[in-house]
């Protein structure tokens, strides 16, 4: 079998793959820079925590008017935002660490948003709204993700600076610029935002992996910001790519291949990778002297 009937030839021959690849870039254009900072500022889990939180928005979404991209897009981003800013106030108004508060609210709209869809819904309206289907993306889908891409990339492009210095001293840019609280809720914004798109291709459980690791992947490849975030863009990609191609010539999903493939190059990093890696750390290289 040559190589254009293996990677190539499906998305040449059929529209739904061209459309799924098509999603994988935008997606990947947007999730990768936001991961890449997520990971910076030890937020990882904050990313899951807020795929989930989005699951009830899309339920009511999906319950006022079914299937509708723009009814659960819209549904996920409110209640979304609604959790980010509920942790937010409760971290802020008691003891409780915004990580604690924001698992503990997560939690809650996770089992809520189950509960509203399994006892409205059937199974396989359930499985949609959590596993998602890429291969069924339509032109509406794409628009939707190209748009929160784009509008992702701009926003990182003026708040790139901030964003940066609050990575490593977040006590600086208040000092300096005091607007340290207004760079944190845009960015929480643009973190909802990627994952509503993301849960129209891959569903709301696994919309955090396209955004993880290929940051955490990319942390054992780059140390620049800017080429971490390339480099994350780049593997989810290429995760996205492969992810399909696995998916059409195994007969396998295509979400959980593509987070899958995702993993597997975020496990070749941990043992591979240039700076931090475990053949960095058992086996270093040699080291010459004068």
């Amino acid at each position: 079998m040559s190589l254009y009937a293996t990677a190539i030839a499906p998305f040449a021959d059929y529209g739904f793959m061209r459309r799924a690849l098509v999603a994988c870039l935008a997606l990947a254009l947007g999730s990768g820079p936001i991961g890449t900072f997520l990971v910076l500022r030890r937020m990882s889990l904050m990313g899951d925590a807020m795929s989930h939180a989005i699951l009830p928005g899309a339920a009511i979404g999906f319950l006022v008017a079914g299937l509708s991209l723009w009814a659960m897009s819209v549904g996920g981003l409110v209640v979304g935002l609604a959790v980010a800013l509920l942790a937010g106030i409760v971290s802020r108004a008691t003891s409780l660490r915004e990580d604690a508060s924001l698992a503990g609210f997560y939690l809650i709209s996770l089992a809520l948003g189950v509960l509203i869809v399994s006892t409205r819904g059937s199974n396989v309206d359930l499985l949609h709204v959590l596993f998602g289907s890429i291969l069924s993306v339509d032109d509406q889908a794409l628009l939707l993700v190209a748009s929160i891409s784009t509008l992702s990339l701009v926003a990182l492009a003026f708040i790139y600076r901030p964003l940066v210095v609050e990575c490593f001293d977040p006590g600086f840019l208040r000092a300096v610029a005091g607007r340290g609280s207004l760079y944190h809720v845009v960015f929480l914004v643009l973190v909802v935002l990627n994952l509503v798109a993301g849960f129209q291709a891959l569903g709301t459980l696994m919309a955090v992996g396209l955004m993880m690791l290929p940051a955490a992947a990319a942390r054992f490849w780059a140390s620049a910001v800017w080429s971490l975030a390339a480099l994350s863009a780049f593997i989810a990609f290429v995760s996205g790519w492969a992810g399909l191609l696995v998916s059409y010539n195994f007969n396998l999903p295509s979400g959980p291949a593509i987070i899958l493939t995702a993993g597997a190059v975020y496990s070749f990093s941990i043992v591979f990778g240039r700076h931090g890696s475990l053949r960095n750390r058992y086996f270093p290289g040699a080291h010459f002297h004068n």
